[in-house]
């Protein structure tokens, strides 16, 4: 019988989804997904390849679950932040400079992309976690309109915008040092771009 993790099963689960999550992005960023092997990522985790596949069935399940964990531990961490500012214009500043800080720690795998690594529903289930961050900063948009905060635009325009703005990685891709002020050029450049006070 496979050792327990834990002081319980509940606890057991927790745990080896845990190490495979942690074993499964450091292989992910060193040989990207198609190098990624359920026996690779259970011996790097040091559990038993049975334990992985009792969990998921395959490396798109396992690359799923990862992903959909990471997406609610990063929605919970911004829903805190932006329910800390005060006014719409400093929750469209911590929504970006979350965002962009995001992007600069997230190093993407190489190899193909995720889109024509994995079959079509789980892209879709992956892509679907882009939506409460879509919709949160829609809610910023409009409650910035209406307090009179910001230029009266369309929010799905600017929305878009912004989505791709904070999607360029040469904002961030500079030396470690620079970030926070690129970060912060970035910050003022979204503000104005939707007709912010910024003093």
């Amino acid at each position: 019988m496979p050792k327990i993790i834990g002081r319980s099963l509940t606890e057991h689960r927790s745990e080896v989804r845990s190490r495979l999550f942690d074993a499964l992005r450091e292989q992910l960023y060193e040989g990207g997904f198609e190098a990624v092997t359920l026996s690779g990522v259970a011996s790097a985790a040091g559990v038993g390849r049975s334990s992985v596949y009792n969990h998921f069935p395959d490396k798109s399940s396992l690359l799923v679950a990862f992903v959909e964990h990471e997406a609610a531990r990063y929605v919970e961490d911004l829903t805190e932040a932006l329910d800390a500012a005060s006014t719409p214009v400093d929750q469209l500043a911590v929504y970006v400079r979350l965002q962009l800080r995001r992007l600069a720690d997230f190093h993407l795998p190489p190899g193909p992309t995720l889109a024509s690594a994995l079959d079509p529903v789980a892209y879709r289930r992956i892509a679907a976690h882009a939506d409460p961050l879509t919709r949160r900063l829609t809610a910023i948009l409009r409650d910035g309109v209406a307090a009179g905060q910001m230029a009266d635009e369309d929010p799905a325009v600017l929305v878009a915008m912004i989505g791709a703005a904070l999607s360029a990685r040469q904002i961030v891709d500079v030396a470690p040092p620079d970030v926070p002020g690129t970060i912060e050029a970035a910050v003022r450049v979204v503000l104005r771009a939707v007709g912010a006070n910024l003093g």
